[in-house]
Formats: structure tokens, sequence, C-alpha cells
């Protein structure tokens, strides 16, 4: 036990629940330079391995507080003076699109329909992916 402290768990839960800001602010300070992730784990009473699992999940951009969804920046022309030149839309190329909620249209002139029952994980990979 880190510092001396004992934490007693009753009820039927044994596990410890750390919140995505504790995880951070541990993961955080594992990053510092000259630190030994062992050093950090013991401080905090956190085994290495699952520290080590943190900053994965951290390094993926998957440890993230809340579940806010992340925007991407979007212009919107008054009138089609305003839209930029580029390619003819084409129709999409799935007969579903009726049910789409968004519908992205590339500057190569492809879509990409987002579905409302879409997964936010799925959607967040698609969005990193136009982003490059």
């Amino acid at each position: 036990m880190a510092d001396g402290m004992i934490e007693i768990i009753t009820g039927r839960e044994r596990r410890r629940r750390w919140s995505v800001v504790e995880k951070l602010r541990i993961v955080a300070e594992s990053q510092e330079p000259g630190v030994r992730i062992c050093d950090v784990a013991a401080r905090h009473d956190v085994s290495p391995s699952l520290l080590h699992g943190w900053r994965h999940l951290a390094r993926q951009g998957r440890l993230r507080p809340g579940d806010a969804i992340d925007f991407v920046p979007v212009r919107l022309a008054s009138s089609m003076s305003e839209v930029p030149a580029g390619p003819e839309p084409t129709a999409p190329v799935t007969a579903d699109h009726g049910r789409a909620a968004i519908e992205v249209v590339l500057p190569s002139g492809g879509k990409v329909l987002i579905r409302r029952d879409t997964p936010v994980a799925m959607l967040r990979a698609v969005i990193a992916g136009l982003r490059g």
C-alpha cells in the first residue's frame, strides 16, 4: 500500500474504479522525463501493466474525459456562388441513403453517408481517416 494508506472495499465490488480524469492524470505523470512507470504505478497503487494499458489507450485517443463527440469544421455557404468549384456530386452508391442523417461530399465527388444509428467509435474512426 502506497504511503501507508489502506483502502477497504466493502460489498460485492472487488475492483477499484478509476475515473478517466484520474487515469489521464496518472498517465501524464508517467510520461514526465526521467520518471519510471513502476514508480508511478506504485505511488498510485496501480499495477504497472494496467498503467501501460492506460498509456496505450491514451496514445490511440481512446482515453478521453467524457464521451464528447469530436466535431470537424464546417463552412456554410449562403448562396451557390460561395460554394467552391469542384466536381459535380454523384448519386450515392447505396440505396440506403434515405436514412442518412449526415451526408459528407468529398472534394473528389464521393460521398460519406452517416446513419443515425452509427456508433460514435465508428464515426470517430471515419473522421480520423478523412483528416488523414
